[in-house]
């Protein structure tokens, strides 16, 4: 559906009921109800309401600042740019997709609006008001900034494809736009049940599948975030039973782990019935602002909050969501959550963490980094792909390359029907009696696949490789995984001049592969290839020769390129390659350790 950027608009990428992301488009609001002050906040969520029982949509949101309408203990600041409160009032939901003619958008580097001093004296200050009683937890945030320019829709399917969020939302408003990847539920209320599913514990996504399980067994076994988790969702069981009827506030749910693109989310859910004639406004003051987004006890943390948060929240931490005609009603909690001021071209993202006494500065800095990576995070379409040698019918090294792509799969979330694929390539392989092929397995997200041959020619003479001109970063989740996603490797291998290959290596002057094998080095009579966490792809013959014994892990660097007595480019399709450094990445190499040692 084309729509006139000028005009209000809102986007809703909520799961339903069945867990099935359901995208809701509103535009042409026959009203907008807004509130610029704390007075005007009761009123105008009245309005709101009684709209959606004359068969009304209500789509918008509640700021942070927001918050002394529904408790005047609540302490916040006063001087925002966005309305407290801002709702379209809409005839229907127009569904389908959204299309404009601009498609592109520029957004500056992100810069923090604190030092990283004052970050580590705000935390030291929050552990003294642990000391003295003042609170238990504090979440505490910061903002980053950039410039932006251009379609911000186009930035929220990016945020959106990043972050793979279960309630994301964009507004656009004229003046300002809000994107928000949210992950979390503020709540959802059908009938008189009402749920909450409060977010607290994160840890960064792994770059493998083992690697992902190792981390996320961590994040559920942490005593300091399940000490957080607990202690919000004890506050969210108190907030829900103001408006629930005696005895109906459980927890059907405690310390599940979510898992996004980025990182690992801890989340407890919260169920109750409440009492009849609870009104919108009557939901928002039990509730809001989320007891995950203060600490607690929520007001004493909120003055805290205020205190050494030197500028507004604005839409972040408060929530976006829609009432619909039939009462049901859903908000997020708004995190992960962009607002562009487009008279100034001017964005900026909150991130933070939920401090308590075992947090320490470092760690905390790192949780914000780690939630802010979705701001530069790009997530290429891509499938999985696996090369297989097929040799007069028969496959080599089969199970392994299946055992691989279906890791990867797990690590990706791709579908994947194991027996289906195995038989089609069994199949496959009967056409093929004669010969030696490549067999490429393609796999998409959907589980879709295809199955296709390409014939193996021999290479005669020398092989040389040149040095890679610039590092690899081992962070790279890429390297670990094969697919078509080959953007690290073009980029050094188109380099590469008359060369058959570019010999990689890492941040920390680690060798790592070739951009189509592992590399093998001969020193002292012994083989040896680097470890996977140098950041290279487990290769199916590579990890066939360790788990023999016929080559041995080991970090190599670069004075071991002029210690082998031989190099070996190694893959499951092509087998051994001998392989010559050229004398000019070798003179490089010697001029680069003579520095070193001088």
């Amino acid at each position: 559906m084309n729509f006139n950027k000028d005009n209000p608009y809102i986007i809703l990428d909520f799961v339903n009921e069945e867990k099935c992301k359901q995208r809701k488009v509103f535009s042409n609001p026959r009203e907008v109800i807004m509130a610029r002050n704390v007075s005007e906040v009761k009123e105008a969520l009245q309005r709101v309401e009684q709209y959606t029982k004359e068969g009304y949509y209500a789509a918008g949101y509640v700021s942070y600042e927001a918050a002394p309408a529904f408790d005047s203990a609540f302490r916040v600041h006063q001087n925002t740019v966005l309305p407290l409160l801002w709702f379209g009032i809409f005839d229907h939901d127009h569904g389908g997709e959204v299309h404009f003619e601009c498609e592109k958008f520029e957004v500056s580097a992100w810069s923090p609006t604190i030092e990283e001093t004052t970050y580590n004296d705000h935390i030291r200050q929050i552990h003294e008001a642990i000391r003295r009683g003042d609170t238990y937890q504090v979440n505490y945030t910061m903002r980053l900034r950039s410039s932006f320019e251009g379609n911000p829709y186009n930035f929220y399917t990016r945020l959106c494809l990043a972050q793979q969020a279960d309630y994301s939302a964009m507004l656009h408003m004229g003046d300002f736009s809000i994107l928000s990847a949210s992950p979390e539920l503020f709540f959802k209320k059908k009938g008189r049940q009402i749920e909450t599913r409060p977010m607290k514990g994160t840890v960064r996504r792994g770059v493998t599948l083992e690697e992902d399980k190792v981390l996320s067994e961590w994040l559920r076994n942490s005593d300091k975030n399940r000490a957080e988790n607990v202690m919000i969702t004890d506050l969210l069981r108190n907030d829900l039973g103001v408006i629930a009827e005696p005895g109906s506030v459980d927890v059907p749910s405690l310390f599940d782990i979510e898992k996004y693109y980025t990182l690992f989310q801890m989340t407890s859910t919260v169920t109750a019935n409440i009492k009849e004639d609870t009104g919108l406004f009557d939901t928002f003051k039990a509730l809001f602002p989320c007891g995950s987004i203060t600490g607690a006890p929520k007001i004493s943390t909120m003055h805290l909050i205020q205190e050494l948060e030197h500028t507004p929240r604005e839409i972040y931490c408060g929530s976006i969501g829609v009432i619909n005609p039939d009462g049901s009603v859903i908000f997020n909690v708004a995190i992960r959550t962009v607002w562009i001021d487009h008279r100034t071209d001017q964005a900026e993202y909150g991130v933070g963490g939920g401090i308590t006494w075992d947090s320490t500065a470092e760690e905390e800095y790192q949780e914000a980094r780690t939630k802010a990576l979705l701001l530069t995070e790009v997530r290429p379409e891509f499938q999985l792909l696996e090369s297989i040698r097929l040799e007069n019918g028969i496959y080599d090294l089969l199970d392994p390359h299946l055992q691989r792509m279906k890791n990867s799969a797990a690590y990706f979330e791709y579908e994947g029907n194991w027996d289906l694929i195995r038989q089609a390539l069994l199949q496959h392989s009967t056409q093929h009696k004669d010969g030696i092929w490549k067999t490429r397995l393609l796999l998409s997200k959907n589980g879709s696949f295809n199955i296709n041959n390409e014939p193996i020619t021999n290479r005669n003479g020398v092989n040389e490789a040149v040095l890679a001109q610039s590092p690899i970063s081992s962070a790279n989740r890429f390297l670990y995984h094969k697919t078509t996603y080959r953007e690290i490797y073009n980029e050094h291998y188109e380099k590469r001049g008359q060369a058959y290959d570019v010999l990689l290596w890492n941040e920390n002057r680690e060798i790592t592969e070739f951009t189509t094998g592992n590399v093998v080095f001969e020193i002292n009579n012994m083989k040896f290839t680097p470890p996977i966490h140098c950041g290279l792809l487990g290769g199916t013959l590579r990890n066939e020769l360790v788990q023999s014994g016929l080559v041995v892990e080991r970090v190599l660097t670069m004075r071991d390129i002029i210690e082998a007595s031989q190099i070996w480019l190694i893959n499951s399709v092509r087998g051994w390659i001998s392989i010559d450094i050229t004398q000019e990445s070798l003179d490089q190499v010697i001029h680069e350790l003579n520095y070193t040692l001088s």
